[in-house]
């Protein structure tokens, strides 16, 4: 069993991490000229765990460009997904289990657990452009109504998500009424954000059809109650080996597990302007969790979910409480997507080769190696 040591200790630490990040000098300005002789693949995923529709996209897009490097950006710190929940397992075996079924080199992403959407969406924008991306593979539903979109981001237009509606940026023309499902709304999200950095992405996508019936909801929840015998139709026995390993050694499953004496003691403890103070938390909240403290304080994680104010995102709670345990500023997150990335943090790679082929197709660029197993 996974222990509250081990949650606190992992957010302890990538504060640290965070914290020496943004402390960095920016690199942005010292790239060198892009290796046109080295193709690198860029994926963001958050694998989490590695399924065979993520195996399914990298072995096309390998095949499509056969010569490339690999790259799969990982998010990391604070070990929080875009949906704010923690992941199942620790990026460290998120990125060993992606290298041993083919990813070339993972690096760390942004913590999207707590960022709004379009902040970390601007983050992994500017990820793809600081690892000089040429082919980036993304998994989409393939509805009809997505098709004219599709074709306007591959001519590098960037198309932006209003409420119920899907934007030109640059003509203004109407592309849809209505909404997106979630995997194409990220598309469409992240174009948005690399035409906001100048980064021309066109013919930069590789657009692959999402494989139907593998969920990653409904993977996790099987390994919660300890099911691996209808998991071997949705994962590769070598995610299912790692993740065993972790869990006999008592570093997972992570996603149901949170840093509760942070979080209990944030609501409790900090004042208005504190509260106000941290990424993502507007006045309602913190007059709501100061409110309820002064009653009774808290002492359940529930509680505090039903004091947070509503949302348009539908995982807007949980991020929430990824901030509360992680006490990040909102001053401090916009100096840091402004730096972004000021160091390419490398988790794991293929072998020596490839890592010195990956260092010169990003020459000039700050590069950490931290391989942790």
């Amino acid at each position: 069993m996974v222990s509250n040591d081990f949650v606190n200790g992992i957010i302890k630490n990538d504060r640290k991490i965070f914290f020496k990040d943004l402390k960095s000098s920016n690199n942005k300005n010292h790239i060198e000229d892009d290796n046109n002789d080295i193709h690198l693949i860029s994926d963001f995923t958050e694998y989490n765990p590695f399924h065979n529709g993520h195996l399914h996209n990298l072995k096309l897009a390998k095949k499509k460009i056969p010569n490339g490097i690999f790259v799969a950006i990982l998010p990391g710190l604070f070990e929080r997904s875009g949906r704010g929940i923690p992941y199942i397992m620790t990026r460290y075996a998120r990125a060993e289990i992606a290298i041993s079924l083919g990813v070339d080199i993972v690096v760390e992403g942004p913590p999207m657990g707590i960022m709004g959407s379009g902040q970390y969406s601007l983050s992994l924008a500017s990820m793809f452009q600081a690892l000089n991306t040429d082919y980036i593979p993304r998994g989409y539903r393939p509805l009809k109504e997505f098709e004219p979109i599709i074709k306007s981001i591959s001519k590098g237009r960037g198309i932006a998500p209003k409420p119920y509606k899907i934007v030109d940026i640059e003509s203004r023309e109407i592309l849809l009424n209505g909404k997106l499902k979630e995997d194409n709304y990220v598309i469409v999200s992240l174009s948005k954000s690399m035409h906001k950095i100048n980064f021309d992405f066109k013919n930069k996508f590789i657009f692959i059809k999402r494989i139907e019936n593998i969920s990653g909801t409904g993977i996790r929840k099987s390994i919660k109650i300890g099911d691996f015998n209808g998991l071997e139709s949705s994962l590769p026995k070598e995610s299912i080996d790692i993740l065993k390993r972790e869990i006999n050694e008592n570093k997972a499953p992570l996603h149901d597990l949170r840093s509760t004496e942070s979080i209990l003691n944030s609501v409790n403890n900090l004042s208005y302007e504190d509260l106000t103070s941290l990424n993502l938390i507007d006045e309602k909240t913190a007059i709501n969790f100061i409110e309820k403290r002064e009653k009774e304080a808290f002492n359940c994680i529930g509680d505090v979910v039903n004091s947070i104010s509503q949302n348009f995102s539908t995982h807007f709670q949980n991020r929430v409480l990824s901030v509360l345990e992680s006490k990040i500023n909102k001053d401090v997150i916009s100096k840091y997507i402004n730096k972004y990335p000021s160091i390419i943090r490398v988790l794991d790679y293929k072998n020596d080769d490839v890592l010195a082929s990956f260092k010169e197709k990003i020459k000039g660029r700050k590069i950490k190696i931290e391989r942790k197993f």
